[in-house]
């Protein structure tokens, strides 16, 4: 038996969150770029097209989005919209860090 293996079978099975603490943890490790968030957190559905997700840098997917205005994107993927659930998988994104990573999704359209 091994200190590392005894520390491996008594770890925590999970975690608890406490309200705002995930903006808190967010600020403190400072926002990441739209192109973070995309890479961890957005590829899945919007750098495949699952579920209709438009696709990055593609400008039928996004176009009737974007005439819709900033402000129903961010709307939009803050609070869920269809099968995207609110956040998208980026629970712990700050309403900037949404932002950034629409910004970064429609740059050049």
């Amino acid at each position: 038996m091994s200190a590392a293996s005894i520390k491996d079978r008594i770890k925590p099975l999970g975690q608890i969150s406490v309200a705002g603490a995930v903006e808190e943890s967010a600020a403190a490790s400072g926002p990441r770029s739209g192109e973070d968030v995309f890479k961890a957190s957005c590829f899945a559905c919007h750098g495949t097209g699952a579920m209709g997700a438009p696709k990055k840098g593609n400008a039928d997917d996004w176009g009737p989005r974007i005439e819709q205005g900033e402000e129903t994107l961010i709307k939009h993927a803050i609070g869920g919209f269809n099968a995207m659930p609110p956040r998208g998988t980026c629970a712990d994104c700050s309403d900037d860090e949404i932002k950034a990573a629409i910004e970064y999704m429609i740059d050049g359209l």
